[in-house]
């Protein structure tokens, strides 16, 4: 069972298969070769995993993301950022990292913030005097934001695989992921003051007002997919619908800068993502169906049992470990592969759940802008044209920073489930 569940995989991951094949050739063999049972119950199983309330959130959220990053929306975004903080030393990648924080917190996916943010605030930068160093540093790592404020396609996933409450997850990033946008400003600024950057232009009331009303439906998308959840008018799943109806509207009508013809290319392309992304939760269920009914799971609990590591300890060697897949392995992969094997383990530690879920989460999103194999990397090397080795020396100081704050979530559980106890 170990060569088929765990050897096997892991050969094919070496040679380069695609993260769904893997889960289902593994599957596959271990069903023939272990399981007296018919093939079909394959079929079954994937199916089965795909029959959630929860994910039908995923497709919803990937379009609102898309739509709103062709729409003017993003523009605005860092329009009204800009007219807060560029009076501010470092101005410019402080309102980066702020439009990410907010542009995050409509669409959940790291790499599309980065596409969208980047290709508005890369260009004045470098005209401002920074280098691209410092530049693409900025962006890379802020998308890591979007993957963890709410609404997170990554803490869906999470709630799907492990059978969490989506909104407790959702709740639980808000603090973890505003420390990570002040910690990326406090280090901006720190650098600001530091190197002498000067302010892009002083502090206009008029300016923000403008912005404002030029920005308010902009603003008014987390509004309204955080409000209605926390309120209790809809769930994580219906506000993404509402969303998608709002992002419709509001591009197409209001601002005019998506017509027919784009909207269905948006939603090609997000059909595209979706399917991607939906490929890997099929083959992933009927991988995680094996570990449970091979009796798998719990010998690992008993193998870390056996260990006798203190909570303390055993989160230690977790965080590392999910460092490491973060860096070769997508964010929603390494969930949907790794949370039937991990949750059991955390529960028989005492660890809450909705607080590994929001461990894991930041550990994965790490992984997003650290080499060799982060997206965000890429995706920023697409959109920038900078050479890698300029974007791995941005990131660096990001990386640091971002471990650091991934320990004091780790170990200060309240900065997850403070605002969760609040609404329970």
């Amino acid at each position: 069972m170990i060569w088929t569940l765990f050897v096997f995989p892991l050969f094919l991951l070496l040679c380069g298969f695609p993260v769904f094949l893997v889960l289902l050739s593994a599957a596959s063999v271990s069903v023939l070769v272990h399981f007296n049972v018919s093939p079909t119950v394959l079929h079954q199983v994937i199916f089965g995993t795909l029959d959630s309330f929860a994910l039908l959130a995923v497709p919803f959220f990937i379009f609102v993301g898309e739509i709103m990053g062709s729409g003017g929306v993003s523009r605005r975004l860092v329009g009204w950022c800009d007219a807060l903080f560029a009076n501010i030393r470092g101005g410019l990648p402080i309102t980066s990292v702020a439009a990410c924080t907010v542009f995050g917190a409509i669409s959940g996916s790291s790499p599309a913030t980065v596409a969208a943010i980047g290709r508005i605030t890369y260009q004045p930068m470098r005209d401002a005097g920074y280098t691209p160093q410092f530049a693409t540093g900025v962006l890379t790592s802020s998308g890591v934001i979007a993957n963890i404020i709410p609404p997170s396609v990554a803490m869906i996933l999470y709630g799907a695989s492990a059978q969490e409450s989506v909104v407790k997850l959702f709740t639980a990033g808000i603090l973890p992921g505003l420390l990570f946008a002040a910690s990326f400003i406090g280090y901006i600024y720190w650098r600001a003051v530091k190197e002498n950057m000067a302010s892009a232009h002083a502090f206009s009331w008029r300016r923000l007002w403008t912005e404002t009303r030029k920005g308010v439906f902009a603003l008014g998308m987390p509004a309204i997919i955080l409000g209605g959840i926390y309120t209790g008018v809809f769930s994580p799943t219906e506000a993404a619908g509402v969303a998608c109806v709002y992002a419709i509207i509001v591009t197409m009508f209001i601002y005019r800068e998506v017509d027919l013809k784009g909207l269905f290319t948006i939603a090609g392309d997000s059909a595209f993502r979706t399917a991607q992304i939906m490929v890997i939760v099929a083959c992933s269920g009927v991988f995680s169906w094996l570990l449970t009914t091979s009796g798998t799971a719990p010998a690992l609990v008993s193998w870390f049992e056996d260990l006798n590591m203190s909570p303390l300890v055993a989160l230690l060697a977790i965080n590392v470990f999910l460092l490491l897949v973060g860096a070769v392995l997508d964010t929603a992969s390494s969930i949907l592969l790794l949370t039937p094997l991990l949750v059991p383990i955390i529960k028989a530690l005492g660890i809450d759940p909705v607080h590994f879920g929001i461990i894991m989460t930041v550990n994965l999103s790490i992984g997003m802008f650290t080499p060799p194999f982060g997206l965000n990397i890429f995706v920023a090397q697409a959109i920038f044209g900078e050479n890698l080795r300029v974007i791995y020396r941005g990131i660096a100081p990001y990386i640091a920073i971002s471990i650091l704050v991934l320990l004091t979530i780790t170990y200060v559980p309240g900065l997850s489930l403070w605002l969760t106890r609040i609404g329970g």
